[in-house]
Parts: C-alpha cells; structure tokens; sequence
C-alpha cells in the first residue's frame, strides 16, 4: 500500500496538487481504510503528501524556489556519498553501474524520455550504493522522490539530452577507474547542468482551487483541470 502510494506519486502518476481519497484508495487497493490512513501519514512525514482539516490529503505542491533548493541539497549529499563510494567500490559496484548505464543508453537510443528518467536515477543509485551510508541514502532517497515528480530531464532539447548523456558516460568511466577527485568534479558539473536547468522552467504544479474534479478510482484520486 505504502510503496504503490509512493510510486504513483514520484513517478508523476498522481501530480502534485492531486487529492488524494482515503475512501477510493482502501477500495481500489481492496483493504480498509486503516493501512491507507497509515500509508498516507507516512507519506506527510516523508514530505510527498500534505494533509489539511476538512480539506484532507493532497500531494505536495512545492513552491518557487523550492525545487532548486531541493536539488542543492540533493547535489551535496550525493557528493557526500560518491567520496566515500568510489573508494570503497568492488568489482561487483562496478558491474552494477555498468549494467545501470547499458539500461540508460537504450533508453537513450529509444528516445524514451520517461524511461531515461527512470535509468538515469538507477545509474545514480548504482554509484551511490558503494558508500555503505544508509542514513545518508536514506536521506538522498528522500530528497530524489521530492523531486521527481518534476522530471527536469523531461522535454530536453536534443543538444541538452546528449550533453547529460556524455556526464553520465564519464562519470562511469571515472568511477571504474576508482578516481574520487574526478567522479566529484564531474558530478558537480552534472549537478550543475540539471540545476540550471530547474532554476530556469517552471514548476508544472496541478491547480491549487480545481474548478473541476474529475474521480480517478484506478488511482484513487482527484485530479484537477479546467472545463473546456
């Protein structure tokens, strides 16, 4: 219950300003309204889902400026990991990034948008892992979901996507050679390329006041648009 939530949230399944139903959820997921109550309070902790008197819970809107802060954030703590990663790296990490950045250049070949997203943060997680820092991971986790559902490497501009693609093709040359110094400043600068990029689109929340609800029961939630 908890996971399918998260999921359906940081894979922008449900975006952000979504009301999300108690009642709809425990039907659609063929349980009582208790685990969903749970699921959703876990949620709030974890900063995915809001939960107001009388309105209920919705999925967290950020405001402006919010999301680059996120990323900063998400930036420092994955040089953090990184550091201590590539030094305690083994053949096997090695072998997971390989794997992890093969699952990335076919989606690149695709010219799968949503499933690049979705390898690029595996790729990321291959590097990361090494570091043997769950508290940290944790954390980093946390902050990924935050801003996921955003996906700023989305409607990127042909020159755009091959330039990310490079940073992650050097970075795993760099870290099969086990050089920290080198996987740090190219993860800066491939942070530096996703942030710029953050600061300068606009956050494409759900409407705060729906003029209109329309019931997804599949999903459990409301979404919000305007009459045409």
């Amino acid at each position: 219950m908890l996971d399918a939530i998260r999921n359906d949230i940081v894979e922008g399944v449900v975006p952000p300003g979504s009301i999300l139903e108690v009642e709809v959820l425990a039907a659609t997921h063929d349980v009582s309204r208790i685990p969903v109550r749970e699921a959703l309070m876990t949620l709030v902790g974890e900063g995915l889902v809001e939960h107001q008197p009388r309105r209920g819970y919705t999925v967290t809107m950020l405001a402006e400026g919010e999301l680059a802060e996120l990323f900063d954030v998400r930036g420092t703590l994955e040089l953090a990991a990184l550091r201590v990663a590539v030094k305690l790296g083994g053949p096997d990490d090695v072998a997971e990034a390989r794997l992890a950045h093969e699952a990335l250049q076919r989606a690149a070949e695709a010219g799968d948008e949503r499933e690049y997203h979705h390898q690029s943060r595996a790729f990321h997680d291959a590097l990361t892992r090494p570091s043997g820092m769950p508290r940290l991971l944790g954390v980093f986790e946390r902050i990924w979901d935050l801003t996921e559902p955003y996906r700023p490497m989305e409607d990127l501009a042909p020159a755009e996507a091959e330039r990310l693609h490079v940073d992650h093709s050097l970075l795993l040359a760099a870290f099969e050679a086990g050089d920290v110094e080198e996987v740090l400043a190219l993860a800066a600068a491939h942070h530096e390329h996703l942030a710029a990029r953050v600061r300068t689109r606009p956050l494409r929340n759900a409407p705060a006041a729906p003029v209109r609800r329309t019931r997804h029961r599949t999903l459990g939630v409301q979404r919000t648009g305007e009459d045409n």
